[in-house]
């Protein structure tokens, strides 16, 4: 019996990630949790943010955005879906040699109960952990350029009595790299190109292959809309687009964002990003600033937890000092 529950945990956790994974040919589901999206501001913009600055959110989606950030920001991203629960936490400072940051991301697929014939007995925890350190830095007034190192598990513990429970940690080690252009003419528009988890295998168990990681890469560009502001100076309006390509599947996909925001203070936000398993769809997004606190919450209308009932929703609380 504790060896079926053990076995309900992984599945669990493949649940989440497989839908994903069919959508990558080549990408097994043991690594297919680092395409998940991490933050509210980038999926209430549809997840089109490689040429934006979504503040700590940018160790997850382009490392080159936190070049110019000014002020030390600390932020929790937490999501949840039917399946699983995430937080990521960051710690972003300016240097003069650029901006530095460390992040910690947990994905908890929930507690799995072992049992015996006189009951509950012990608890297996299944868990994905990434751990990331940033560097980015501008170069000359226009380009910026940006590193993450990350160390990935994939792991399956036991608390109780876990004699004949099968659990694993198995680890990899992986870069995103990218690069933000401003480009001239008459709006100050952003370029923006991030390659994500370049890196080694992960080996789940000994009878089954290496799991490549899910090499992806996405360009976009972030257009202020000047138009707006000669008639309403309280308003700002940035429109935002990429395209995005993995590794062994050839066909590209498509997003779009927008953000609209009152006096620098009030944000609201929709996207729509197309062949994402979990947060496929339209996105909807609100940002409200409060002196140092910012709190941004989105949820997106599509993909795997929405067609189970709870479409995913995710909240971001930073704060800049």
């Amino acid at each position: 019996m504790r060896r079926r529950r053990s076995s309900l945990a992984i599945a669990a956790i493949f649940l989440i990630t497989g839908e994903i994974a069919a959508q990558n040919a080549g990408d097994a589901t043991g690594t297919a949790f680092l395409l998940l999206p991490i933050g509210a501001r980038a999926v209430g913009m549809g997840q089109a943010v490689v040429a934006d600055n979504p503040g700590t959110e940018a160790v997850w989606w382009n490392p080159a955005a936190a070049a110019r950030n000014t002020k030390r920001e600390a932020a929790i991203h937490h999501s949840q879906t039917v399946v699983a629960t995430g937080d990521a936490i960051t710690y972003m400072a300016p240097s003069r040699i650029g901006t530095l940051a460390v992040s910690l991301n947990v994905l908890n697929f929930g507690d799995q109960q072992v049992t015996d014939e006189q009951g509950p007995v012990g608890v297996i925890l299944p868990r994905n952990l990434v751990v990331a350190g940033t560097f980015a830095r501008g170069i000359g007034k226009r380009f910026n350029g940006g590193v993450s190192y990350k160390f990935i598990q994939f792991r399956v513990d036991c608390s109780g009595q876990c004699a004949n429970v099968a659990t694993f940690a198995a680890s990899a080690n992986a870069m995103d790299v990218g690069m933000q252009y401003q480009l001239l003419g008459p709006a100050p528009m952003m370029f923006g190109l991030a390659v994500r988890n370049i890196g080694s295998r992960l080996k789940v168990d000994e009878r089954s292959e290496p799991d490549p990681l899910p090499t992806r890469i996405e360009a976009g560009v972030l257009y202020p809309v000047a138009l707006v502001a000669r008639y309403v100076s309280d308003i700002d309006v940035r429109l935002t687009g990429a395209v995005t390509t993995d590794r062994n599947f050839g066909e590209a996909s498509a997003r779009v964002g927008a953000d609209v925001v009152w006096q620098r203070q009030v944000h609201l936000r929709a996207g729509y990003a197309a062949r994402e398993s979990n947060g496929a769809g339209a996105a909807l997004g609100f940002g409200v600033v409060a002196g140092k606190l910012e709190f941004d919450i989105a949820r997106s209308f599509g993909g795997l937890s929405s067609d189970a009932g709870q479409p995913p929703t995710y909240f971001s609380l930073r704060y800049l000092f």
